[in-house]
């Protein structure tokens, strides 16, 4: 998520970065991403739904979703810049 938070500026206005944060309390999560996530560009959500809703069996997490809510891509566990730029370049090219 800190490589996330680092590039997210370079995507305003083409790519929202929504993360959602389960088995946890406010606090908590608050107290997280002010660590892991100081620039703010990140919006959260405390909507355990999600989980269920894509299947999500544990975090790290990712998935790259278009504004039509076609799943462009996921992962499971860590991705440099690089291969999380290139996902994002794609997702990027279908907003419109």
């Amino acid at each position: 998520m800190p490589v996330i938070d680092a590039i997210a500026p370079d995507y305003e206005g083409e790519v929202t970065f929504l993360a959602v944060a389960g088995r946890a309390g406010l606090d908590a999560t608050a107290a997280r991403a002010a660590e892991l996530m100081p620039s703010g560009s990140m919006l959260w959500s405390l909507d355990e739904s999600v989980w269920e809703s894509y299947d999500v069996f544990g975090q790290p997490v990712t998935f790259a979703i278009s504004a039509d809510k076609v799943i462009v891509d996921q992962w499971f566990g860590l991705r440099d810049e690089g291969q999380i730029r290139a996902t994002l370049d794609i997702l990027a090219s279908t907003a419109g």
